[in-house]
């Protein structure tokens, strides 16, 4: 018998639980290793980078990086697919895919390490989940440990004081746009998921399960609420709607995008080919201001050859110009 692919990673991880929703969602044989002390020796064989999710293949080759282990598993098992058509939902999904990647994690990590109450729940959640059967103080001491290496690492996804009141108004507009949406259909692109449901749940389930995050989706969002919890679980329910159905509350999903996503990703890489060690873009009336992150330069570049790949599509083309998201795409 074939033995099943393993994952190993971590509940607290949106780029984890990604992954694993893309296995249970192809029903293809896998075994969910968290990443703890019990196994680091085995992962170390595999991993190139410490970082979760590292994907173990039956053939023993290790696969990291969430959306390449996706888009490389899923050329061996299309069906059922995670692709709406025509192309132009294709390209949306693979946008929001990219966007829940980048923007979404930024919305997460931030309020998952800004405010005390944070920061002590997830400390003492990582603390659990890496020592079981660890004593109590044995977890206090993790705990603490983790809470002063991750509560000084938020300017990885530009979170400051000064930005910290935008990341929130960022959230809560976001909710409020993907409310209405997914109150009349259970996925992104209708009854069934999408890569795009993949990308963008799996950060706003890792926020509603934190105090602050998850109180503001429970009073504001419930849909958007059951839709991260779905998706851990993802199945077909039914079809992918076409998208004069979708337009009506899709269409504001995607001006955020271009309001907030693609100015912000395009100010980033142009720092990072600048040598600039700090950045300032307008977004939607107020300067953010953030260093550079290098993974986010690449992405853009490969969402680009996306867009470019699609010139032809008039569909496409006139509804990403209405959004504000043409010149982004098509700008070098």
């Amino acid at each position: 018998m074939t033995s099943p692919y393993r994952i190993y990673g971590s509940e607290m991880s949106p780029y984890s639980v990604k992954v694993r929703s893309w296995f249970r969602f192809k029903g293809v044989s896998h075994q969910w290793e968290p990443r703890n002390g019990t196994n680091e020796e085995a992962y170390r064989q595999v991993a190139r980078l410490p970082i979760v999710p590292t994907v173990v293949t039956p053939e023993g080759e290790g696969l990291q990086d969430s959306t390449p282990i996706i888009e490389a598993l899923d050329i061996l098992f299309p069906e059922p697919s995670i692709h709406p058509q025509p192309a132009m939902l294709g390209f949306l999904s693979a946008l929001l895919e990219e966007f829940g990647d980048e923007w979404g994690n930024k919305l997460m990590f931030h309020h998952r390490w800004h405010a005390p109450v944070d920061q002590q729940a997830s400390a003492q959640t990582l603390a659990w989940l890496s020592l079981p059967g660890g004593s109590h103080e044995e977890i206090g001491q993790r705990a603490a440990f983790i809470l002063q290496r991750m509560s000084g690492r938020g300017h990885f996804v530009g979170s400051s004081p000064a930005t910290a009141p935008l990341i929130t108004r960022y959230y809560l507009e976001l909710l409020d746009l993907l409310e209405p949406h997914l109150s009349k259909r259970r996925y992104l692109f209708g009854d069934r998921p999408s890569f795009g449901d993949l990308g963008l749940a799996s950060q706003l389930y890792e926020a509603s399960v934190d105090p602050s995050c998850g109180a503001m989706m429970r009073a504001r969002a419930p849909a958007v609420l059951d839709w991260c919890h779905r998706m851990m679980e993802p199945r077909i329910d039914g079809p992918f709607e076409a998208w004069e159905t979708l337009s009506p509350t899709l269409t504001p999903i995607i001006a955020y995008v271009g309001r907030y996503f693609l100015p912000w990703t395009t100010a980033n890489a142009r720092a990072l080919a600048a040598g600039e060690a700090e950045f300032t873009v307008n977004l939607g009336g107020d300067d953010y201001v953030q260093g550079p992150q290098k993974y986010h330069a690449r992405s853009l570049a490969v969402l680009k050859a996306r867009y470019a790949a699609l010139a032809e599509d008039a569909d496409l083309t006139a509804l990403l110009e209405e959004t504000g998201c043409g010149a982004w795409l098509s700008s070098d």
